[in-house]
C-alpha cells in the first residue's frame, strides 16, 4: 500500500514504516504529524485518485529529526570584470517516518444513490 501526498508545496510517495524527508515543518522532534492532502491511494491494485483530493483519507507520521542538508556552494562570475560571489545555502529539513496510511470508506454515497433511484421511479410510474 502505498500513497502520493501534498506537502510542502512538492508531491511524495510514501508508504509505512519508511522515513522521508521533508523542507522544514513547524513541528518538534517526538510528535505526531497528519497529512490531509491525499492526491492518489493504491491498495493491492485498487486505485482512488482524488479531485483534487482523496476525500477521508489521511497519512500518519512521527518527525524524528529536525536538521539542516549538505551545503551547496553557488559561484558567480563575470569574466573582465574581477566580479566573484561565492555564497552557501543549507536547506533545513524534517525527517518524519510514516506510521499510517487511513481510507475511511463512505457510506453516505450509498444511500444518497438509491434515494435518488427511488424518486426517479417514483416520478416515472406516476407519469405513466
Amino acid at each position: 500500500m502505498y500513497a502520493i501526498i501534498e506537502a510542502c508545496g512538492r508531491q511524495y510517495k510514501v508508504q509505512e514504516g519508511e522515513t522521508v524527508y521533508f523542507e522544514k515543518l513547524d513541528t518538534e522532534e517526538g510528535k505526531k504529524v497528519s497529512f490531509d492532502k491525499v492526491v492518489l491511494i493504491s491498495n493491492e491494485g485498487k486505485i482512488q485518485v482524488g479531485n483534487p483530493y482523496v476525500s477521508n483519507a489521511k497519512v500518519e507520521g512521527k518527525v524524528i529529526s529536525n536538521g539542516r542538508g549538505k551545503k551547496i556552494l553557488v559561484f558567480k562570475y563575470k569574466p573582465k570584470k574581477n566580479e566573484r560571489k561565492t555564497r552557501g545555502h543549507r536547506q533545513d529539513y524534517t525527517k518524519v517516518e510514516i506510521t499510517s496510511i487511513k481510507v475511511k470508506a463512505e457510506k453516505s454515497e450509498k444511500v444518497e444513490k438509491t434515494d435518488k433511484t427511488e424518486k426517479a421511479e417514483k416520478t416515472t410510474k406516476s407519469a405513466k
